[in-house]
């Protein structure tokens, strides 16, 4: 029996695996396709889901394999009109390194995120369909196509819209599908040199559109959107390699022959719907299984990856026997909200689009926003989250820094501090060195403890540095978390800012750290006589 049966081995599925693997949780993923797909479909992750990546430790794969997002380029009748570039007067700042996303084919997003899953030994199970599901209040045992079955303590579906576990729990997904809006979509091949491929190109006719994004990493690959061809009786018809080429020419000018190829043909129908629950028993959902939505913004994808990353280290930690079931609970408490307020947005963004592309040089990039990033989703109404009216208040996404470690003075990042499978406590002041202690006395390798110093820092190569000693010489770490005085912050596992707490109330930290990772008694030898992480004496 293993611990975790993840059904679906899309972004969504891949990163929950990913995170239980290097948390050392049996895991085990399954897809029904008999082999990987090719399809470029999403256009890659967001800002936040960057910060995710980066956790998981492979963004600078991610970064190598994609392009930053290109400026868009809009024809009216066959001539440019407009170019915009969204990012032209944009930088990351302190808080946030990534102020963009990354342009990058979702087989290639997969690719990486198997190759990470296979460095902890586990591989994907193709060609394995689930049919049933059975929870004894204990376990859930699965039956597949082939007549086999398993045995799992959770099962996390992440199969998609059409999700049969989703059906095999008998959760509604209720909302609406607009037979209007639709779209043919598929991968293409386009003679080189026809097009720049430094840019995404838009045609937007009173007749129809057709859209054109170069696809990284290939010399002649382009992920291929347009207005359908319909039927006498204005039914949409399906999308072919002669009707890609008719609605090239068209509305590009541009010979059809130069359209050379054309596969993984779909129609794309906008559909809003979101599940009513997201666990029966000891099964979840997350990604599209759970939530689907109108694709301007690109948050379908990321919003299936923040679920994962949400779901991940909560199942461990329950697993571990380090937290009671009901932190289970919080998973649909947080992450439900989100999914509704992500469905009412990617709307908004769409009739904004459709209304500014009946105009010359309207295009994609009003679907654009600054919530689209997804650095301004929190929990803040979460049972995790603690009372607080400062900036920066518990259940906000956890700010970024960059810093220089105590010891050495070497460059590093809050980011760093924060990566991999443990909460991180952040100690401002002389003050908070006892909460420090206390936490890694009580909880070990569960939590990380930074004492983070300001213009007090030691001198690099003392004993008061230490190891796990941060210097945060410039103040942008002060500055993000709104720290006046001595004060311990608690940074959840999935970097969202756990508790903001007043040094000397060592109660509320001990309080909210045993119910993350359960009340242990203190190992007397660990964290006995050390300061900022250094054994004294």
């Amino acid at each position: 029996m293993t611990d975790v049966l993840i059904v679906g081995a899309g972004p969504t599925g891949l990163t929950l695996a990913c995170d239980l693997a290097r948390r050392g949780i049996g895991v085990r993923i399954v897809d029904k396709s008999p082999e990987f797909p090719r399809s470029s479909r999403s256009k890659g992750p967001n800002p936040r889901s960057l910060e995710v990546l980066e956790d998981l430790g492979i963004v600078e794969a991610v970064l190598a394999a994609g392009s930053p997002p290109l400026p868009m380029r809009k024809y009216r009748d066959g001539v440019p009109v407009t170019q915009t570039d969204l990012y032209a007067d944009s930088s990351p700042t302190p808080d946030a390194p990534y102020d963009r996303g990354r342009l990058i084919a979702q087989w290639r997003l997969e690719e990486i995120l198997r190759d990470r899953l296979a460095d902890y030994g586990v591989g994907v199970e193709t060609g394995t369909e689930v049919v049933g599901l059975t929870d004894d209040g204990t376990s859930v045992t699965v039956g597949f196509a082939d007549g086999s079955g398993t045995g799992a303590r959770y099962v996390v579906g992440c199969d998609g819209a059409h999700s049969r576990v989703r059906k095999l729990l008998g959760v509604p997904f209720d909302g609406e599908t607009d037979e209007e809006q639709v779209m043919v979509c598929g991968d293409v091949e386009i003679t080189p040199g026809v097009l720049d491929r430094g840019v995404w190109h838009q045609w937007f006719d009173g007749d129809g559109a057709v859209m054109l994004c170069p696809v990284p990493g290939t010399r002649a690959g382009w992920w291929y959107q347009a207005g359908p061809e319909r039927d006498v009786d204005g039914r949409p018809l399906a999308p072919s390699l002669d009707g890609f080429r008719r609605l090239f020419t068209r509305h590009t000018r541009l010979p059809a022959g130069h359209l050379t190829e054309a596969t993984l043909l779909s129609t794309y129908r906008v559909n809003v719907r979101m599940a009513d629950r997201y666990r029966v028993g000891r099964v979840f959902l997350a990604g599209d299984a759970a939530h689907v939505h109108a694709i301007a913004g690109g948050l379908g994808m990321n919003t299936g990856i923040q679920d994962a990353f949400n779901l991940g280290w909560k199942l461990a930690q329950v697993l571990r026997g380090r937290a009671a079931t009901g932190l289970l609970d919080t998973y649909e408490e947080e992450r439900l909200p989100v999914a509704a307020w992500t469905l009412d947005l990617a709307s908004e963004r769409l009739r904004d689009t459709l209304e500014a592309i009946r105009k010359p040089g309207g295009g994609l990039d009003t679907a654009i926003s600054p919530s689209t990033t997804g650095l301004d989703r929190g929990y803040r109404w979460s049972s995790l989250a603690r009372a607080g009216d400062a900036c920066l208040r518990s259940g906000d996404r956890a700010p970024d820094a960059p810093c220089a470690e105590a010891a050495t003075g070497a460059p590093t990042r809050l980011f760093h501090a924060f990566a991999g499978p443990h909460l991180t406590l952040l100690g401002f002041g002389a003050g908070a060195e006892r909460a420090l202690r206390e936490a890694t006395a009580a909880h070990g390798d569960a939590v990380r403890a930074f004492r983070v110093y300001g213009a007090d820092a030691p001198e690099p190569g003392t004993a008061a540095a230490g190891p796990e000693a941060l210097h945060d010489r410039e103040g942008h770490a002060h500055t993000a978390y709104g720290i006046g005085g001595d004060t311990v912050v608690v940074i959840r596992p999935d970097n969202h800012v756990g508790l903001i707490a007043d040094a000397d109330d060592h109660h509320a930290v001990r309080r909210y750290l045993d119910a993350l990772d359960g009340v242990r008694e203190p190992d007397p030898m660990r964290g006995a006589g050390m300061v900022d992480g250094t054994r004294k004496g």
